[in-house]
């Protein structure tokens, strides 16, 4: 961490700001709305504590739905400039790795007095929106209120409810009315999803690993993959940042956007599509590449989570922007939305941070506390420190797994090329899903191309993971 610029730990003044925070922060003014009587929930990672957002629904009349999304204050404890802050501006985001999670913010904070945690009233910044029957958004506000988490739920068991394969988990069960408003958010996050996929919104299925502890020692590195709770949080949460976007624009202030441009390397997916028998035009276009995704998807299910990852690699990675009125920006290719921000995740992530004190300036009506020149500035550290956090894990999961495979030098494994550059050329394997470097044997390889290889080393400490190709398999 201290290599790539990002602080593992907080200042001695911050920790001297922290002691002085004895409690969340209080209702401040009239213009606090109490939503606690609301049947709000949030759904996160088993072991998650940092918790940003809850979430509920209520029919709005007729065919419409209202949807309200709650994002945690964390600027009513956390102000701009302080020492708190500055460490959080330093390195943008929470790093999680397998040895260990760094917050963006001190845990008495982000796991407990900012977390909108499970029976605790917090201040959150709520996004009501109203979704009509085929899933288009009409109208959005965006006000301050008190709330409250009436369940601590968790993506697995939920989703094993809601799609029939188990029943409710004990405190969904427990509180009434719960279940009844979930199966309402899940029909509109999937109306959301209809809408999205219609213009275009990739669906893709990457297998990211999470680490596996036992009795304290790391057994394994497994496959973590999406399923229905996931996919219901996200299609609130991009509905809520469309919304944010869209709610500092018509009040005239700069905002920072998340961007996806155009992939450069729109040739190579051409050709992935070429292998398998499937077209696709030669300019860029988001809709057709869904299509194609959807036809994979249906016609080779197992190999799907690799194709979507040399799709993934082959996108590029989103951006940091700033996006001043009247001047358009790019929008984000693979959601196919052109007003899109990150505000959703302040406890994780600085940009969401800046963005709720915009958000409270907008309905203010006061100055905005980042100058244009400031945004400016943020944005472009924000990705490259984002760049660094995923670097930082991206080495330690390759550590975890370079201990994992130790004992297996000169085993063969299945292998699909993730990346192909002047840098070097990579490769994944399924088990432990980890990526290795190609060391000799490289030409011809390119994103997307099967190939089986031979670990030949490893080295633990700086979490190399090195292959040569098997030929002539």
């Amino acid at each position: 961490m201290q290599q790539r610029g990002l602080l593992p730990e907080f200042s001695a003044a911050a920790n001297d700001q922290l002691r002085h925070i004895d409690g969340p922060a209080p209702p401040a003014g009239g213009n606090v709305r109490d939503l606690t009587a609301l049947l709000w929930c949030s759904i996160d990672n088993d072991d998650s504590l940092d918790l940003d957002q809850l979430s509920f629904a209520e029919p709005a009349g007729g065919d419409d739905t209202k949807v309200l999304v709650a994002i945690a204050d964390v600027d009513a404890l956390v102000h701009k400039g302080t020492p708190i802050d500055d460490h959080a501006w330093t390195n943008t985001t929470s790093v999680y790795t397998a040895a260990g999670i760094f917050p963006m913010l001190p845990e008495k904070l982000s796991t407990n007095l900012t977390s909108l945690a499970d029976g605790a009233d917090r201040l959150a910044m709520v996004v009501e929106m109203i979704v009509d029957c085929d899933g288009a958004e009409r109208e959005a506000t965006i006000y301050r209120a008190r709330v409250r988490n009436r369940a601590k739920l968790a993506y697995n068991s939920v989703a094993a409810w809601l799609e029939g394969e188990a029943p409710p988990p004990p405190k969904l069960a427990a509180v009434p009315g719960l279940e009844d408003n979930l199966r309402l958010q899940d029909r509109v996050a999937q109306c959301l999803r209809r809408v999205r996929q219609a213009r275009g919104a990739l669906r893709l299925e990457t297998i990211e690993a999470r680490p596996v502890f036992r009795d304290g020692e790391l057994a394994d590195l497994l496959p973590d993959s999406k399923n229905r709770a996931k996919e219901l949080i996200e299609d609130f949460m991009v509905a809520a940042n469309e919304a944010t976007a869209h709610f500092l624009e018509s009040r005239g202030y700069a905002s920072l956007r998340r961007v996806l441009k155009t992939p450069k390397r729109w040739d190579r997916i051409v050709a992935l599509a070429a292998e398998v028998g499937e077209r696709l035009p030669f300019k860029a276009d988001a809709a057709a590449l869904d299509h194609f995704l959807d036809v994979r998807r249906t016609a080779d299910p197992d190999r799907f989570p690799d194709l979507s990852l040399s799709v993934v690699k082959l996108l590029g990675s989103g951006e940091y922007a700033v996006e001043i009125p009247g001047h358009a920006i790019d929008g984000h290719f693979g959601l196919s939305v052109r007003d899109y921000t990150h505000s959703t995740a302040p406890n994780r992530r600085f940009p969401d941070l800046a963005t709720q004190r915009l958000l409270k300036a907008a309905l203010d009506g006061v100055p905005s506390p980042y100058s244009n020149q400031e945004l400016e500035t943020l944005a472009q550290h924000c990705t490259e420190q984002e760049d660094n956090a995923a670097k930082i894990e991206r080495q330690v999961r390759k550590s975890a797994a370079a201990m994992l495979l130790s004992s297996r030098i000169g085993q063969r494994f299945d292998a699909i090329v993730t990346g192909a550059s002047e840098k070097g050329t990579w490769v994944r394997i399924s088990h432990p899903a980890i990526e290795g470097r190609v060391v000799r044997g490289t030409e011809g390889l390119d994103v997307g191309d099967r190939t089986r290889v031979e670990l030949v080393r490893v080295d633990i400490d700086r979490g190399f993971i090195d292959f040569t190709p098997v030929r002539g398999r």
